[in-house]
């Protein structure tokens, strides 16, 4: 006999023998090419116990078309909200989408829980417990949840790809009839996981590369990839205790960008990555330095969607100023959508997991550190302490 659905997201007691938790993809925001949820994943849920429903049409900017999810035992639906106990999304749902969620449910997504005031009122006043997959924490316990590292990844390799277009150079060194060409100067600033992964794949087409970060620890893993560490201001407390690199003071911002000034003028490529959970991107290179730089050289900001790392950067947009072409991409995960897909689904259905446990029965155990740093609201609160103190001074 087939499972009943979940109507109540506060009835698990009385379901306990059913433990049903209906699952639901929506479809993203224009222009969000990437999916929360991949028919694998999908076949992967449903045989720990749940229901899943995708709205028709979710996966083809991916590469899956419907059929994909009905072979793996997906429901198609035009109106997959409906009944919902979980849903899964890759960014923030528009406000009107979200009070469409029925109250109680719960949301699993990059909800960008600093700055979307409107979004986390809705969720709060519609008592919907919300879990921001930017705000899991960056432990070894949490890691096949990290989907920002897993887009990351994606956004540092394309961002490279992107410059290599970009660029009038050859990337790699080339030996020909009319002489020998040198390979392209390419400079990586920010050696989290966008820039490891910037700093491979420029190395991998040839360049040559140097790369630089405010941590010192991460010069061994810069070399380990055969880039050159550059030698500018370091500091030995800037990782924070998340993981990532936390918010520098103006004045050793100013003492950075001093020192990489002659490092980014004698580029033909940069690529920054800098980039602080809930603030503003760091400025790393300002308009007096793209203006030391030569024409035709190209810098991608993989931070553009944050305010970028250059003063210059134009989020979404690509802007010629004295020559050089500045690029601020926004979406560079969704332009390998398929892979960024099926690592963000992987990490997402980690997360699932950790929440629902083995019988499938939901529950948000704030006890658990991972569930308790990645929940925003909750029962009708703000549960995030950044998020609500950001709600509170927008207020």
């Amino acid at each position: 006999m087939p499972r009943p659905p979940c109507t109540n997201w506060h009835s698990y007691s009385a379901l306990a023998d059913w433990a049903l938790v209906r699952i639901t993809g929506p479809k993203e925001a224009d222009g969000e090419r990437r999916v929360a949820v991949t028919p694998k994943i999908a076949r992967r849920l449903i045989e720990s116990g749940h229901s899943v429903v995708v709205e028709s049409g979710l996966g083809e900017a991916a590469g899956f078309p419907d059929r994909a999810y009905l072979d793996e035992g997906v429901v198609v639906s035009a109106d997959p909200l409906e009944g919902a106990d979980l849903i899964l999304v890759v960014g923030p749902p528009p406000p009107a989408l979200a009070a469409r969620i029925r109250e109680g449910a719960a949301l699993v997504g990059f909800l960008d829980p600093f700055a979307a005031d409107d979004l986390i009122k809705t969720l709060r006043d519609r008592r919907i417990t919300a879990f921001a997959m930017e705000a899991i924490p960056r432990t070894t316990l949490a890691q096949s949840m990290d989907a920002l590292s897993s887009q990351a990844s994606a956004a540092g390799y394309h961002a490279v790809l992107l410059a290599a277009t970009a660029t009038p150079r050859f990337f790699p060194m080339m030996i020909t009839a009319a002489g020998t060409i040198p390979p392209v100067r390419l400079l990586v600033l920010g050696a989290g996981v966008a820039g490891l992964q910037a700093i491979a794949t420029a190395r991998r087409l040839g360049a040559v590369v140097s790369a630089y970060d405010i941590r010192p620890q991460v010069q061994e893993q810069i070399e380990s990839l055969g880039a050159r560490f550059i030698a500018a201001p370091v500091d030995e407390s800037a990782a924070a205790a998340t993981g990532y690199a936390k918010e520098l003071g103006d004045e050793t911002q100013r003492r950075q960008q001093a020192a990489l000034a002659e490092f980014v003028a004698e580029s033909d490529v940069v690529i920054t990555t800098a980039q602080i959970p809930g603030r503003p991107a760091p400025l790393l290179i300002s308009r007096e330095m793209v203006e030391q730089m030569s024409p035709s050289s190209v810098i991608v900001d993989v931070a553009a969607a944050a305010g970028g790392n250059c003063e210059v950067t134009r989020p979404g947009e690509d802007v010629v100023h004295e020559g050089v072409l500045v690029m601020g991409p926004t979406d560079l995960a969704g332009r390998v959508a398929v892979d960024a897909s099926q690592m963000y689904a992987r990490n997402v259905a980690a997360f699932v997991e950790r929440i629902t446990g083995d019988e499938a029965e939901f529950s948000c155990d704030l006890e658990d550190e991972i569930v308790a740093g990645a929940c925003i609201t909750h029962e009708g609160r703000v549960m995030h302490p950044v998020t609500r103190r950001a709600l509170e001074a927008g207020q």
